[in-house]
């Protein structure tokens, strides 16, 4: 697994409930050090055992772990370029979830050993929206459904999102219904970067 993503979940647990916790964390993965680097690869166990101790001491199912990991990556101060990175997506949020279409080319453009989910969206003929979720790693829809939350709260969209489970495939699916697209103003986004 790549260390951006094992550092992910270190930066999750560290800033969303403390270095003691994140210590805690590291000690029960065994991994060799306390952090990950981000740029070195990992066995996909250690990530297993990471997701596992993570859980453990947040008292949480690994799935509601993930989902706070993926509203974590959107919403969290210390990652805003992640936000910045999705809001290119477009202006509004029905743009941005089909520019979810183009992410795994986008992301390789950038970090080329970096295994990014396959995502697909279409939409429904009730006029819902159908996410599917490929990745190596289970539950990473469950991220994904955490990034879609916080992307639609981004956005001031009013939007029902639903975890539906694994296809025989291996993709994971999610629902989403748009019941809103102008629901509430939204966080302030700007294309370009300010000077300071």
């Amino acid at each position: 697994m790549h260390g951006m993503i094992n550092r992910a979940i270190q930066c999750f647990v560290r800033d969303t409930y403390g270095p003691e916790i994140w210590a805690s964390v590291a000690e029960q993965t065994d991994f060799g050090s306390d952090s990950f680097e981000a740029m070195l690869s990992y066995p996909d166990g250690v990530t297993i055992r990471l997701l596992s101790a993570a859980a453990r001491s947040l008292e949480k199912p690994v799935d509601a772990m993930l989902e706070d990991l993926g509203t974590y990556l959107v919403s969290h101060p210390n990652v805003e370029a992640i936000r910045r990175l999705l809001r290119f997506g477009g202006d509004e949020f029905t743009e941005f979830m089909f520019s979810l279409n183009e992410i795994e080319g986008r992301s390789r453009l950038a970090l080329p050993d970096l295994e990014v989910p396959k995502l697909n969206i279409f939409e429904n003929e009730d006029g819902s929206h159908t996410l599917t979720c490929q990745h190596s790693m289970p539950g990473f829809g469950y991220a994904m459904l955490g990034v879609m939350r916080a992307m639609a709260d981004d956005y001031g969209a009013l939007v029902f999102l639903e975890h539906q489970g694994w296809r025989d495939s291996g993709e994971e699916v999610i629902n989403i219904q748009l019941l809103e697209e102008a629901f509430s103003e939204g966080r302030s986004f700007d294309l370009s970067a300010k000077a300071v």
